[in-house]
């Protein structure tokens, strides 16, 4: 069993998940498709108080992401969108293992969040077969009380999804465009459906190869009924040493062989990122707390009252530490990109390196918000709001 300092196994995560990885390929379309398939999935969400999560979450490992890279991977049939542990971009190599769930679903064996509406999904999937692809406003009918009434067609939709009958072809001003499963899946991938144990071994080696370290309950994570099956085959790859064990500050958990090789290899922390709430990196808060020491909720599901941070508070990472939380509103019509409230944590010393280092972060950020002015509303603690003020990016706060 290797023994692990915190430090060690947090350059082995940050490593793992590429957030400060410098290795560009052939083209920044490359770049996009190797992140994806790497991390496994990009969350999707609608939330726009800047740029989406899954642009966010690329654009922070690859710095020549372009928000057109997941309409032409889509188009391009080099990934699709399904559910991981939340709605998600998928690398298309690994649509075979999506077919566990859509078996279940589609038998009857997992509850799908809405009732099951054979009728309507029958007439559903006849009119995309004859029509075409089509989007959910499609379906919607001016009479009161139709069967085409945009909501239970729209259910209806997302069942016939969610089960694998259908998939998502492109999307149009964010919304689904839906076809035949057999009309967008290449011709080349692998649609036989693995055992369970192939399944759970996947689950296994791809959580390992994004995150570095991992416990059962953490690759488990949202995914019903297999956190008993991943302790088991974590112990058979153990045992067969596929996987080794790394102890760190007293606890266990499981990793690639090649996982320790990570901290033999040289990345730059000096540089700061401000991650979207719902980046591969801090999706699993219960784990940030324990390995970064960062206790991070997000507001926006909370009433204004109860906010401590603000609406859509985006962690900031500095010198492989969480070290603050920056509530942001990009004001695309005007411009202006405002950080309401940057709050750091209380034993965060602001230093000069930082500050050129967050200037310089804030500058291109604002930039894939389309934005060209900033406000800086709120500062917590406000001394360090003075520190602040000989940065060129806030002239008169």
């Amino acid at each position: 069993m290797n023994e692990l300092s915190l430090e060690e196994a947090q350059k082995i995560i940050l490593q793992s998940q590429k957030i400060l990885s410098e290795q560009k390929l052939k083209s920044p379309l490359e770049d996009t498709l190797s992140n994806i398939e790497h991390l496994g999935y990009i969350q999707i969400d609608t939330i726009s108080a800047v740029e989406r999560a899954h642009h966010h979450t690329l654009w922070n490992r690859n710095e020549n992401y372009q928000s057109s890279h997941l309409d032409t991977l889509v188009e391009n049939r080099q990934v699709f969108e399904y559910w991981s542990h939340a709605a998600a971009y998928l690398p298309m190599r690994d649509y075979k293992y999506t077919l566990i769930r859509k078996h279940a679903i589609g038998e009857g064996k997992q509850r799908h969040w809405y009732d099951k509406d054979e009728v309507l999904m029958s007439e559903v999937l006849k009119r995309i077969e004859q029509e075409g692809p089509l989007m959910a406003k499609d379906f919607e009918s001016t009479k009161k009380k139709s069967a085409w009434a945009s909501k239970p067609t729209k259910r209806a939709l997302e069942y016939l999804f969610m089960q694998g009958d259908l998939m998502i072809s492109s999307r149009k001003n964010f919304h689904k465009v839906y076809d035949l499963t057999e009309r967008v899946l290449p011709s080349d991938i692998d649609t036989k459906t693995p055992s369970h144990e192939e399944y759970i071994r996947f689950l296994i080696i791809s959580y390992l190869r994004a995150n570095g370290i991992g416990q059962a309950s953490e690759i488990a994570y949202l995914l019903k009924n297999t956190k008993t099956y991943v302790s088991k085959i974590l112990k058979e790859m153990e045992s067969d040493k596929e996987l080794m064990i790394v102890q760190i500050k007293g606890t266990k958990y499981y990793s690639l062989p090649n996982a320790i090789d990570l901290l033999n290899q040289s990345f730059s922390k000096k540089r700061v990122k401000i991650l979207s709430p719902f980046d591969n990196f801090l999706i699993q808060r219960k784990r940030m707390l324990e390995l970064f020491d960062f206790d991070y909720k997000i507001e926006c599901y909370l009433p204004e009252a109860k906010r401590k941070y603000g609406y859509f508070s985006l962690p900031v990472l500095w010198d492989g530490k969480l070290v603050a939380r920056m509530d942001c509103k990009a004001e695309r019509k005007t411009a202006i990109f405002h950080i309401k409230h940057l709050a750091f944590e209380t034993d965060f010393s602001l230093s000069l390196e930082f500050k050129i280092a967050f200037q310089k972060e804030v500058e291109l950020f604002m930039t894939f918000n389309a934005c060209r002015k900033l406000e800086l509303h709120q500062v917590t603690p406000n001394l360090i709001k003075k520190d602040l003020q000989d940065m060129a990016i806030f002239p008169s706060f």
